[in-house]
């Protein structure tokens, strides 16, 4: 069930949010949330700089290689520790390292699409 709070103070705290939420008082109440999934709206967001990108707005672009072949769509993205890697779905399933410059080669988020240097057989 969703609802809105309204955020007192919080802040980062290792991988991890730490807040006090308005009508969240004690402990008890504070648990009650842990594990609850938080949405913020994109317009809170700051403008991401340029060759930063949120997760958010690769998800449905298409993916093309270098030489035009579709191989289908950002469905989501990974988060592996050495990279983030793209869960591309198409005319079949592909793990597309998502490193600028080595095998992104372009994200137009304008034309909805981004570019790899990836084989189409792989």
């Amino acid at each position: 069930m969703a609802r809105d709070v309204k955020v007192i103070e919080g802040r980062a705290q290792g991988v991890a949010v730490v807040a006090h939420l308005e009508g969240v008082e004690d402990r008890d109440q504070a648990v009650s949330l842990r594990g609850a999934r938080i949405s913020v709206p994109r317009e809170c967001f700051p403008a991401a700089a340029p060759g930063i990108y949120y997760w958010h707005d690769l998800i449905g672009l298409e993916v093309l290689t270098v030489s035009g072949v579709s191989l289908g769509k950002v469905r989501g993205l990974l988060e592996t520790g050495a990279n983030d890697v793209l869960d591309v779905r198409g005319d079949s399933d592909r793990l597309i390292p998502f490193v600028l410059g080595d095998f992104v080669k372009e994200v137009d988020l304008g034309k909805g699409c981004l570019t790899v240097d990836w084989d189409p057989e792989f």
